[in-house]
């Protein structure tokens, strides 16, 4: 079992959402992804972005930065030349 923490909390300024986003990367040591590696993988993560839904017209949200935790490093293919 694992304690979940979700958040999705909008700010007028860009400082307080940087803060709080700098404070959840400091905790990123100490969290888990669940069952990496397989096809039921759950990739944990921290997003921050501007979003536009509150304009007229709305816009799409524009990412700034997404932090994976992955303690799994992906193998790099050894490619070999044949002379």
């Amino acid at each position: 079992m694992k304690y979940r923490v979700l958040l999705d909390l909008s700010f007028a300024q860009e400082a307080d959402a940087q803060a709080l986003m700098t404070y959840a990367k400091t905790l990123t040591s100490k969290a888990v992804s669940l069952n990496e590696g397989n096809i039921n993988e759950e990739i944990a993560y921290c997003d921050i972005h501007k979003c536009h839904h509150d304009e007229v017209p709305t816009r799409p949200c524009e990412k700034i930065e997404r932090v994976e935790v992955r303690k799994i490093i992906p193998i790099t293919p050894v490619v070999s030349v044949v002379r």
